[in-house]
């Protein structure tokens, strides 16, 4: 009797801490999200602020504000940052771009633009001002 009652107090013990972490995880889903798609996965949006990253030549400070109140990190559903909505333009444009310009197959490779095609690991793109 006291060996059943140590497995289910066992068991019941892991169903409580099981649920408990799938409630963290659900937390932990992105907020605020305007022109990425809402259902990324955390994988896939950590890889695109990547080669946001990599595209930009920057960190992710340069379009996330910091915490309030003096806290460490980042508050990344805050939109304090101006930045952050010159990044949701520039999706979209690449994403017309994309769409309207690029959307066939060329020798068998779909080819389009992104951040890196005019960034080249620059926060600012190159450009040439006619004269």
């Amino acid at each position: 009797m006291r060996r059943n009652i140590t497995v289910i107090t066992s068991l019941l013990a892991i169903v409580v801490g099981m649920s408990g972490f799938q409630q963290e995880q659900q937390d932990d889903q992105p907020i605020n999200l305007k022109v990425l798609p809402k259902s990324i996965s955390h994988a896939e949006l950590d890889s695109t602020m990547k080669s946001f990253n990599v595209a930009l030549g920057v960190k992710c400070g340069h379009c996330h504000a910091a915490k309030p109140h003096g806290e460490r990190g980042l508050d990344f559903a805050s939109d304090e940052n101006p930045k952050k909505n010159v990044a949701r333009a520039m999706i979209k444009m690449t994403n017309k771009i994309n769409k309207k310009h690029f959307k066939y197959e060329h020798d068998g490779v779909l080819r389009n633009i992104s951040c890196k095609t005019c960034h080249n690991g620059q926060d600012e793109p190159f450009t040439v001002v006619n004269n």
